[in-house]
């Protein structure tokens, strides 16, 4: 470790040389805390992570109330973070949360999809093609308002109910998303199973099928500790997009054996590490995710956010 608190750098050969984050810590994250964050203190999580430097952040989710209460507060939150100079992508169920979306002026939205019947039937009540054809006309008429849109894709790499998923079964279901018209997709590893060799097949078979890694974001969970060798596989094989949370927020609601997010410190560590561009202030972030802790009472699960915030407190 250098004398400022950052890794040494040491850049490794075929890697890309600048990763955008997309940070889901504010929707992800705070969607499976148990008690409810104030609107003006998820404001504030959303403006400080700007300051940051994220350029992209994920701020809220227009579901129903009933499925996800921690995030009913939609409609009072995004008005309170649209001015931000970033992109402030929301997810969207169906052509309700649509609406709701637009009305506010959103500009970015995700549809959330599932490679597994499984996780179709828990998390939507419908097969996969049920919900490919729910989403089909919320991706229409977003892009008919030359919205951007995102698609998620859950269980990529493992199922909680069905044990291991084919990789053709994951190709078609991302095939079918981009056919439907999103602009990107992000391969979900919901309960944190997957291992570098599965993630090397899953992108090779995506692109073998016409989808390159230009159209791919991962979203891995460090369940198994697996989280960042995940995230390298995926940068060797190409992908310049990766989702990761403040301070390792977040899991599942509808997957209990689903673990916390991958830390965006603990990405933006190993990056830094690499050389590779982030355009983050790792010390900035540090402090957001520490201070969002200490809201939601308890210490950030995130190492690089414990061993800094420790050594802050040891030379005061």
């Amino acid at each position: 470790m250098t004398v400022d608190g950052l890794p040494m750098v040491v850049p490794a050969r075929d890697l890309p040389t600048r990763v955008r984050i997309h940070e889901v810590g504010a929707r992800d994250g705070l969607q499976n805390e148990k008690a409810t964050v104030p609107t003006p203190i998820k404001a504030e999580f959303v403006r400080r992570l700007a300051e940051a430097g994220l350029t992209t952040i994920e701020a809220t989710s227009f579901v129903h109330p009933k499925w996800v209460p921690q995030l009913a507060d939609a409609e009072q939150l995004f008005p309170m973070v649209s001015d931000l100079p970033v992109a402030l992508p929301v997810l969207v169920p169906n052509e309700r949360g649509l609406d709701r979306a637009l009305a506010l002026g959103a500009r970015r939205v995700a549809v959330f999809a599932s490679a597994t019947e499984s996780f179709a039937k828990a998390n939507l009540n419908r097969t996969v093609d049920e919900a490919l054809a729910m989403f089909e006309p919320v991706v229409s008429r977003a892009k008919a308002e030359d919205v951007h849109v995102r698609g998620y894709l859950s269980m990529c790499f493992g199922d909680p109910w069905e044990g291991e998923v084919p990789v053709p079964q994951v190709v078609r279901v991302c095939t079918s998303l981009l056919d439907m018209g999103c602009d990107e997709l992000s391969l979900g590893d919901t309960i944190g199973v997957a291992t570098p060799g599965h993630v090397v097949a899953l992108l090779a078979a995506l692109d073998a099928a016409g989808i390159p890694p230009s159209a791919l974001g991962v979203h891995f969970h460090d369940t198994y500790g697996q989280a960042l060798a995940n995230t390298l596989a995926a940068l060797q094989q190409g992908v310049t997009t990766v989702d990761a949370s403040a301070g390792g927020l977040g899991g599942c609601p509808y997957a209990k054996s689903a673990t916390g997010n991958l830390a965006t410190e603990d990405l933006v560590w190993m990056l830094r590490g690499l050389g590779i561009d982030t355009g983050i202030d790792l010390g900035r972030l540090v402090a957001t995710s520490a201070w969002m802790a200490t809201h939601l009472g308890r210490p950030s699960p995130s190492r690089t956010v414990r061993a800094l915030s420790h050594e802050d407190t040891e030379e005061q």
